[in-house]
């Protein structure tokens, strides 16, 4: 089957009935199929019995069939496979839509909420959704409280009335009508059948339950949760390049590479908290995620901002098929099938790390870094430091903004003034770099800034926002390794050649970085792997 990329390809009876017949896992998340005699959906790639082509019908989200009343099929989880890749790719206000559904913004400001951080009525936004995912964002938002529910009463033994509220139902009669209409199960079955092992297939969520610790607001204590999940992506993962990277580039006191996993704090809508990732090993098809959680309202928040950390919604096969085409490049896709893009959990804390790093070395950003952290973040809640792992979150724009020049040392006067520049745009709201933002106003709005110029830009619109077609042809470690390709070095000559690497220029460079011999090829205690 061809690798595709069109948003009319669910339309295509003929395609997606073929791609059910072939079971190919690849095309999990990009719609899901219908069965009109069982009112069942699936993903493409369910091991159940194949039915009738004439009883399938397909759709182009899980929402879309659960407003038309099919259930979701207990065997394959058809609402635990990896992201749809064309809300990661495209940067129109549908997909803008679909990145601040998953990051929560419906649950906690709804649909009007939604609609003015878009910038359109809340009629357009409903319309426009609705034309192209069948559904609106009140139904992707109750979608997603499904799945959220549904991992919390597998993966924890939270009370159901707290599983309901963690996961943004207004009432316990609303919880139970809808987890019994999308798995045709009640919550305590949901739960009874995780005991006894009843999983999901190996490419789905899941977890073990664990509570431990207590945080304190005022006078109250409040538990920290402990939940152990399987995030699915798409194969191949270039596990060494994504995670190498993140590795080499961590924050001390942020971020945190020991005993082969990655940890790192998060700050979330309702509290706290820390995030460790063990890398796949070969054949797998998930990252092993353990978040400790001071409120497990943000699971879905928390979810969706390691997914785009790790890159995990992203199409490998489209994006390597492009790029191989290119023979410079195609040496470099053979040997390291599958590179993802090492990303962000916010794109303002990448803008000020992008700022700190400007015309230093790998080790002094990440030395800079840590001194802004330990002055200006917060100190994480202490059930939540342990085994050595991070201690702070990221300073917000507004404690950095707040400081003066001479708070900020070991930088020279001009990139002080640069920081508390992008910190006041930040926090005066005149700079928006969220998961609904506009890459094309972002670029704008950064270059605007004193301070700010193209390689600030384009890796902010690479690493921050997710862009899949930045390029900062003036990064050092892009040109070293395309003039040992026989690549133009020249900015404006490497700009040029790139042009045919478009739309997947983000995963041209970081290829480029994973074939060098920078600490970034690498994970730690790990040799360097030769260039092809």
């Amino acid at each position: 089957m061809d690798v595709v990329s069109v948003s009319t390809f669910h339309l295509d009876h003929d395609r997606c009935s073929a791609v059910v017949r072939s079971r190919d896992p690849r095309f999990d998340g990009w719609f899901v199929t219908a069965v009109r005699s069982t009112r069942i959906y699936c993903r493409p790639s369910c091991p159940a019995v194949t039915p009738k082509v004439v009883n399938m019908r397909f759709y182009r989200s899980a929402a879309a069939a659960q407003a038309d009343g099919y259930r979701a099929c207990r065997r394959c989880r058809p609402d635990a496979t990896p992201g749809s890749p064309e809300w990661h790719v495209r940067g129109d206000v549908v997909a803008r839509a679909v990145r601040l559904v998953a990051d929560g913004v419906v649950e906690r400001e709804g649909v009007g909420g939604l609609a003015a951080r878009l910038g359109y009525s809340t009629r357009q936004v409903e319309r426009l959704v609705s034309a192209e995912l069948g559904a609106g964002p009140l139904a992707l938002a109750r979608a997603q409280r499904a799945r959220t529910a549904r991992v919390l009463l597998e993966s924890s033994g939270l009370p159901m009335a707290e599983v309901a509220f963690a996961a943004g139902f207004s009432s316990i009669r609303s919880f139970n009508d809808t987890v019994r209409a999308v798995y045709a199960a009640t919550p305590t079955e949901l739960r009874a059948a995780a005991r006894r092992g009843e999983r999901p297939v190996p490419s789905g969520v899941r977890g073990v339950p664990g509570v431990t610790g207590v945080t304190r607001q005022g006078t109250v204590e409040r538990p920290v949760v402990v939940l152990q999940l399987r995030l699915p992506f798409r194969p191949p993962l270039h596990a060494v390049s994504l995670f190498g990277h993140l590795a080499a580039t961590a924050v001390p006191g942020l971020e945190v590479w020991r005993s082969g996993r990655l940890a790192r704090s998060l700050a979330l809508p309702h509290g706290s908290g820390v995030v460790r990732l063990t890398p796949p090993e070969e054949g797998e098809r998930h990252v092993g995620t353990e978040l400790w959680l001071e409120d497990v309202r943000d699971l879905p928040a928390a979810i969706q901002r390691v997914r785009r950390l790790l890159d995990l919604d992203a199409d490998p096969e489209a994006v390597d098929a492009h790029l191989a085409s290119d023979p410079r490049l195609e040496p470099l896709v053979r040997a390291r099938p599958g590179v993802r893009l090492p990303g962000t959990v916010e794109a303002s804390e990448l803008l000020v790390r992008a700022v700190l790093g400007q015309q230093v070395s790998t080790a002094a950003a990440a030395t800079h870094t840590a001194r802004l952290v330990g002055r200006f973040g917060r100190p994480l809640p202490a059930p939540l430091v342990t085994d050595g792992g991070p201690t702070h979150l990221f300073p917000t724009a507004e404690a950095i903004a707040g400081a003066d020049e001479d708070q900020l040392p070991g930088l020279p006067s001009s990139r002080r003034r640069t920081l508390l520049t992008v910190a006041g745009a930040l926090a005066g709201a005149r700079l928006d770099l969220g998961p609904g933002s506009s890459w094309a106003q972002a670029r704008a709005d950064l270059l605007a800034l004193p301070g700010i110029g193209p390689w600030t830009t384009e890796m902010v619109a690479l690493r921050g926002l997710g862009d899949p077609d930045a390029f900062p042809a003036t990064d050092l470690g892009v040109r070293v390794v395309a003039g040992a390709l026989g690549l133009p070095t020249a900015p404006r000559a490497l700009l040029s050649r790139a042009e045919r690497w478009r739309p997947w220029r983000s995963y041209a460079v970081q290829l480029l970085w994973a074939s060098g011999d920078h600490a970034v090829t690498r994970l730690p205690d790990r040799p360097t792997q030769e260039m092809p």
